[in-house]
């Protein structure tokens, strides 16, 4: 039989030991890969050296409610019952799994999703939620901040800014001693690839309206603050940032495009590359989220259909500091792997970039319902100039005007 001492000192050395836990994220955290004194940064600030990972929901998450037919929980959502208040579409079960497949048919597109899996599609193209939908009583459901940050948005489709004199950044990335990525073909620097990309986008954006302005017109250093504050400076309504990718890994064969924007507070990051994703963390470019998305899509969307390209996803990450501080919509663009030769060898040819320079300016020049109307470039693609020689391409003569049956 335990006398009350005894059990008195076993209470305090389990109490003890409990203390001696270290709570999650108390050591050090990585906040950003801005600045050069931070030691265990890698060099690369701006673009994926490696593979995408999907990042686990965080251990804060809330569970799933358990299975009951007339009481739900705030934060997960009946797909079904949303899209019926919201008059969002028709939802359909077109698989039987399992898990089963199904597909929320809206006016502006379908969703597909599958329960458990955190990759859905939109209108057949790769989406990533911040969640994995639950499968209760047979019916999806959906977590509330997806509802909100991932599904609505889209329903509403991609709006040009509405005024006149409209202002865009762009940014090409890296430069100077930030060389980025290098291409597996010709050995031929990331820089010089983005700077060459802005610079074949800048006559198709300012013959479509825009008043363009590059972060750099040529191979110089310039941190990410710096090229956030640019657009301040010039007070833009949207900001693109364009990149090429590479895997960190030579037997790694990853290819295609990908968008990034910033990750919505409370929300995992589709990508952390091994940082901590705090979820918590609040910057000003999460005010505007919905456009940030939609802008994502729409971008994407015209480059996957003028390049033929692989899609690789419009994705989220939050380490990514050209967009954390942007007070306008915001993206950043991966135009492919230069890891991959395929890729390495499209990126190579000028052709091909103009391609990539054609599509975003028809994302950002169209209006959204006349997707099937093309820029018409009386100069040919083969007369410009790569930018690898230290020659400025030619301007090209751009008709913007919409077909007869495009009006």
């Amino acid at each position: 039989m335990f006398k009350p001492g005894k059990i008195l000192l076993c209470l305090l050395m389990t109490a003890a030991g409990c203390s001696t836990v270290p709570r999650r994220g108390s050591g050090p955290r990585v906040e950003d890969w801005e600045g050069k004194e931070q030691a265990k940064a890698p060099p690369e600030t701006e673009h994926v050296l490696e593979p995408p990972r999907l990042a686990p929901p965080p251990t804060s998450a809330p569970a799933p409610p358990p299975p009951r037919t007339n009481a739900y929980a705030e934060t997960w959502v009946p797909l079904k019952r949303w899209s019926q208040v919201n008059s969002a579409g028709s939802l359909q079960r077109v698989s039987a799994g399992p898990p089963p497949v199904f597909a929320l048919r809206t006016p502006n597109g379908t969703l597909v999703l599958r329960p458990e899996s955190l990759v859905a599609a939109w209108n057949g193209q790769e989406l990533h939620l911040g969640f994995a939908p639950q499968l209760i009583d047979n019916q999806p459901f959906v977590h509330a901040l997806d509802l909100v940050k991932s599904i609505q948005p889209l329903l509403h489709g991609f709006a040009l800014p509405a005024k006149t004199n409209r202002v865009i950044v762009v940014d090409p990335g890296h430069g100077g001693l930030n060389t980025g990525t290098r291409s597996v073909v010709d050995g031929t620097f990331e820089k010089e690839f983005t700077l060459d990309w802005a610079r074949r986008l800048e006559p198709l954006l300012s013959a479509g309206g825009w008043q363009v302005f590059l972060t750099r017109t040529s191979d110089v250093d310039m941190s990410l603050a710096d090229r956030v504050a640019f657009a301040e400076k010039h007070r833009a309504d949207l900001f693109i940032s364009l990149h090429f990718n590479a895997t960190g890994s030579p037997t790694d064969d990853s290819a295609g495009l990908e968008t990034y924007c910033l990750t919505p507070h409370g929300m995992p990051s589709t990508l952390t590359r091994g940082y901590e994703d705090d979820i918590s963390l609040l910057f000003p470019n999460n005010a505007f989220d919905s456009e940030n998305w939609r802008l994502a899509f729409h971008v994407q969307r015209t480059l996957l259909d003028e390049s033929g390209a692989p899609d690789h996803g419009v994705r989220r990450a939050r380490f990514m500091g050209v967009l954390r501080g942007q007070n306008r919509p915001a993206v950043l663009v991966e135009g492919g792997y230069l890891s991959s030769p395929r890729e390495a060898r499209q990126v190579a040819d000028p052709a091909y970039r103009q391609t990539l320079a054609e599509a975003v300016a028809m994302a950002l020049i169209e209006r959204p319902e006349t997707r099937t109307s093309k820029i018409e470039t009386v100069t040919r693609r083969s007369d410009f100039i790569s930018p690898v020689s230290n020659s400025t391409p030619q301007t090209p003569v751009v008709r913007t005007n919409l077909n007869a049956n495009d009006r």
